[in-house]
């Protein structure tokens, strides 16, 4: 695919999460997501790609969730578990590729935050977002790797830090939309290396064959 639908958009999120579905049924058995987002953790600098270990879903804490309704149960169960969200096999080989590509420098593990959007989130939201745990906060993602998880496709993320979320008051600048666009291209050539790479050696994991 290339982008996505965005609850910030209007679509539901049974419409967001409907091409994880198709897959499904097309015999996928691994997703891989990426996704923009702004950095909370203070180690992480602009252009650094962070492995999503977890996430935090806010919107399902407020009931916009994709699994709510009835289950069907040609998918999975009714209430799947979301404590092995992201691969850990898949995150381990990523971190050997990117030591491989000499990436270390830029690449990152930790956890997601998805808002809703579409507004870049207030210092008062940011702080709070930073005492929950999260390394980085964004719009998407995590509709489409609950309804994977609950499909029982393994998941691997990857967020792009693009911006520094704002925590201080005395702060002057200002993120906005072409700066996160620019990041994006910057660090799209080593990005796509990591993915492609990832994929060649995927299929080991499932032969038990050491990739090291």
């Amino acid at each position: 695919m290339q982008g996505r639908f965005h609850l910030y958009e209007g679509y539901s999120l049974c419409k967001v999460t409907f091409p994880v579905r198709i897959f499904k049924l097309l015999g996928v058995e691994t997703l891989i997501v990426t996704n923009a987002s702004g950095g909370l953790c203070p180690d992480f600098k602009v252009g650094d790609i962070m492995l999503i270990k977890d996430h935090i879903n806010l919107p399902g804490f407020a009931g916009q969730h994709p699994l709510c309704g009835p289950n069907d149960e040609r998918f999975g169960i009714r209430f799947p578990c979301m404590s092995d969200a992201y691969n850990k096999d898949l995150r381990k080989l990523a971190l050997e590729i990117s030591q491989e590509l000499n990436y270390t420098n830029f690449v990152r593990e930790g956890v997601y935050c998805m808002v809703s959007g579409p507004n870049f989130e207030t210092i008062a939201e940011a702080r709070m977002l930073q005492i929950l745990g999260c390394d980085s906060v964004g719009m998407s993602t995590v509709p489409e790797v609950t309804v994977a998880k609950h499909c029982g496709l393994r998941v691997f993320g990857l967020s792009l830090i693009t911006n520094k979320v704002s925590l201080d008051y005395s702060r002057e600048e200002k993120v906005n939309h072409e700066e996160v666009l620019e990041i994006s291209k910057m660090r799209a050539e080593h990005l796509q290396m990591m993915v492609n790479t990832l994929i060649a050696r995927a299929h080991l994991l499932d032969e038990g064959i050491n990739v090291n």
